[in-house]
């Protein structure tokens, strides 16, 4: 597979301690597109190994409009279904841009190890320095160890070392979209998590004809007034909870966007220090990037204020347990409480559909309603957008924000990108393999 792509696959056996690699097919992107539709596939050929299996989509890391994704697919602990969680902030980019455009693992490594992912090398590490570490102990040492603080983590922390239910894979410092109880599956395979750093250039088919056009799509998608909002509060409000400025504004430091994704769904608070602060602060970490909205909205509605709110956010991303989870099911309201309940937590999270993607995510469309009505309706949009997103890379909150990234457009860029004739009669056998 010549472009859009690294042409590899890695394949991890933990326990036998083997790295391979496989030339990626370009008959299974004609096949298959990318990104789910690949994991997918991949998850299947090796059923019998039960694997994790971490991909990009197909417009992973290009200049198309919030291509910004990678993903996870695995078997959930929780809900027994071979599920899909978005991989956001930067990391998705830097997964492809590694060297490796899929990764499955399999097997159990017999004892702690991390995946060490750089530049088209894969090592397997020792992992027994950071094992009974929480998730920023670990980042933080492994990026000390390979002296990058740019370097990108997916690690787990005690929850998913216990074998919680409840635990996240966690991206760098910061809880993630894994409802799914992912990081139980880490912990179970002794994999602490993985290390990723990359330089690598992706080949364009056409790209002049790419990036002219991508600049067309982005002015015309620039042109959308809920552009003028900036992080969570404003799609809290869009979802209905009211008052959601007003209950973030004394802690709310500064939004940020994942990779060339034009609205900032990431929210900062400075807990530890002035949020209004404008120069970098000389304390280590004073606050949390909040991506999560539920999770923000189920701590709201327990009384917290945004600040207690903050710190039990930062405290679960420590511990690498799902927030939405601790606040729902944990039932306690006081922050020392909620912060000491999280080994006895139990109880269902509902997920929406067919179970097979994050319910971290909006369950329908926001600011823009897409000419939908009906909660039938809706929930089948979604459905599908959330697969479709996966395939191509697309950051899945902004992908319910924005008419302009359609199916076909999207078709087009794949087209253009790699020199290939996807079809949509391709896309629509693909995503009914998936949601099937």
């Amino acid at each position: 597979m010549e472009y859009l792509s690294t042409d590899k696959i890695l394949v991890i056996d933990l326990g036998a301690a083997l790295v391979e690699e496989e030339e990626m097919d370009e008959a299974l992107v004609e096949q298959k597109i990318g990104g789910i539709g690949i994991t997918k596939y991949l998850y299947e050929k090796y059923m019998d190994d039960d694997p994790i299996v971490i991909g990009t989509g197909l417009l992973s890391g290009t200049t198309y409009p919030a291509s910004a994704s990678a993903q996870i697919t695995a078997k959930s602990p929780v809900t027994g279904k071979v599920c899909h969680c978005p991989v956001i902030y930067k990391l998705g980019v830097e997964i492809k841009y590694c060297g490796f455009d899929y990764i499955v693992v399999k097997g159990r490594s017999d004892t702690p190890v991390y995946l060490w992912i750089h530049d088209g090398v894969a090592d397997i590490s020792d992992a027994s320095d950071v094992w009974g570490k929480n998730v920023w102990e670990s980042t933080d040492a492994i990026r000390k160890f390979v002296g990058d603080d740019l370097l990108q983590t997916m690690m787990i922390g005690p929850a998913g070392e216990k074998g919680s239910d409840y635990a996240q894979v966690c991206y760098n410092h910061w809880s993630s979209p894994d409802r799914f109880g992912f990081g139980k599956l880490f912990g179970a395979r002794n994999l602490k998590g993985f290390a990723f750093r990359g330089m690598g250039m992706l080949e364009i088919a056409e790209p002049e004809e790419f990036v002219e056009q991508s600049l067309e799509l982005l002015k015309t998608v620039k042109e959308n007034s809920f552009l003028e909002n900036k992080g969570l509060a404003p799609v809290l409000d869009a979802l209905g909870e009211e008052g959601a400025k007003e209950w973030m504004d004394p802690v709310t430091h500064r939004h940020s966007a994942d990779y060339f994704t034009p609205y900032a769904t990431n929210t900062a608070f400075f807990l530890d220090e002035d949020p209004g602060l404008l120069k970098e602060s000389k304390k280590e970490e004073p606050g949390v990037l909040i991506s999560d909205i539920h999770a923000l909205i189920a701590f709201k509605k327990l009384g917290l204020s945004a600040s207690d709110t903050g710190q039990a956010l930062k405290a679960c991303a420590k511990y690498g347990i799902d927030p939405f989870a601790v606040a729902t099911l944990g039932k306690k309201t006081g922050l020392e409480e909620i912060t000491g309940s999280f080994d006895a937590i139990t109880g269902t999270i509902p997920i929406p559909g067919k179970g097979l993607f994050s319910p971290w995510c909006p369950a329908g469309p926001v600011f823009n309603d897409f000419n939908l009505s009906g909660d039938d309706e809706i929930s089948a949009w979604w459905e599908r957008r959330q697969a479709v997103a996966m395939i191509f890379g697309i950051q899945p909150v902004f992908a319910l924000m924005c008419p302009e990234l359609t199916e076909e457009s999207m078709l087009a860029f794949a087209n253009i990108g790699t020199g290939l004739e996807l079809t949509q009669k391709i896309l629509d056998a693909v995503i009914d393999d998936i949601c099937g």
